[in-house]
């Protein structure tokens, strides 16, 4: 079986809409505090605050006035071949490219504003893959399915929060490099079988049939790092990428760090924030790499047919089942680092996030954490 496809898919562009709005951003809003009201609330406590000029540490966001809708192209080809009756497997090429994307940058301040920032169309993104699938329906008690990429996505931003010079001081093209979420290798496969057993009488029968057993495993290459000096340009930290010192290794193996190796700080030379003309580092955005990862989830599982439509399940599961380390992407700020700098902090679980609203899931359910087990028990109906 032969597929092909490709779509055009506009974005609205307005998630950056709202930060003209935000706390501190004139002329839009206004806040005025107030401490142990008591409601229904007096005349002066409810009339909401004047603007009376710029206030202090204010900022402007405002779009480009030849800002465009942002676009991706998608495209992608495959082909898909039986093996018998209930296998398949599949090679496909999917590519992207992004264009006009968002990319914030921050203008030379005024006297009187901290920062202004402004929403321009001068991003590109390009992903190409090639993703292999094999599948395998349930039959003689086994199910499969496993998957490997191989793919490339580079762009010159990745988000669109993230502050940039204006084009006019460093040419976006500076910044092209692999985006933050650029997986060269990643594989998954899971697999469920129903354990066969033998007739070993009515209370065997009752303890030993039934029995499942699924398993997960993933495995994917590093992710990138992009190493940054603290040193700002035009009143924007964070943004300096040092120069790179040729002929100095970029890694030093080290079994007292985690996953026995760091980031040679040695071999990067901060570049001066008064450089006249001012020039961002020899060394790529992204251009180096933190740890991979692997984890095997296990779960083995029982259910109770009650009745037709009624049966419970009992569950435990096992995950990251034979503790394997997974370390988070080492620390690339030179300036705030300190020794650690090159090195990892975190379990690759704790550096997704550590729960609430901006910050993912809680680490006990990210992967990329330590061992755990879980035992539940649940009825279905």
């Amino acid at each position: 079986m032969l597929r092909g496809g490709v779509g055009i898919f506009y974005d609205l562009g307005s998630g950056q809409a709202a930060n003209a709005f935000s706390q501190g951003t004139f002329p839009y809003s206004s806040v005025r505090q107030i401490f142990s009201a008591q409601f229904p609330l007096s005349l002066s406590d409810a009339t909401p605050a004047p603007i009376n000029g710029v206030p202090a540490n204010a900022t402007i966001v405002a779009f480009d006035e030849n800002f465009k809708l942002p676009y991706t192209v998608q495209f992608n080809a495959a082909v898909e071949q039986s093996l018998g009756t209930n296998q398949n497997i599949s090679v496909s090429y999917v590519a992207a490219r992004g264009r006009r994307l968002i990319r914030r940058e921050t203008l030379q301040a005024l006297p009187a504003f901290s920062s202004i920032g402004i929403i321009r169309n001068t991003a590109t993104s390009d992903y190409d893959s090639l993703q292999t699938q094999f599948q395998r329906r349930l039959s003689r008690r086994l199910q499969a399915l496993a998957s490997y990429t191989f793919s490339k996505s580079l762009d010159t931003a990745s988000k669109e929060t993230t502050a940039f010079a204006s084009t006019a001081r460093i040419d976006p093209l500076q910044d092209r490099g692999p985006s933050d979420f650029d997986i060269r290798h990643g594989f998954s496969a899971a697999v469920s079988y129903d354990l066969p057993m033998p007739n070993a009488g009515s209370i065997g029968n009752a303890l030993l049939h039934g029995w499942s057993i699924d398993s997960i495993v993933r495995a994917q290459s590093a992710l990138p790092v992009n190493i940054l000096t603290g040193v700002s340009f035009f009143g924007i930290s964070n943004l300096a990428r040092p120069d790179l010192i040729q002929g100095v290794p970029l890694y030093i193996d080290d079994v007292s760090a985690p996953g026995g190796r760091r980031i040679n700080r040695a071999a990067f030379a901060p570049v001066p924030g008064t450089s006249t003309p001012i020039r961002q580092g020899t060394l790529g955005r992204n251009a180096l790499r933190g740890f991979p990862f692997f984890q095997t989830d296990l779960t083995l599982r029982r259910q109770f047919d009650l009745s037709e439509r009624v049966n419970l399940q009992f569950r435990a599961d096992f995950f990251n089942i034979f503790n394997h380390p997974n370390f988070a992407k080492p620390c690339d700020l030179i300036s705030s680092c300190g020794s650690d700098f090159g090195r990892s902090q975190n379990m690759f679980g704790r550096g997704l996030g550590t729960g609430g609203i901006n910050n993912g899931f809680s680490p006990l359910y990210q992967m990329g954490g330590p061992r755990s087990i879980q035992f539940s028990l649940k009825l279905q109906y």
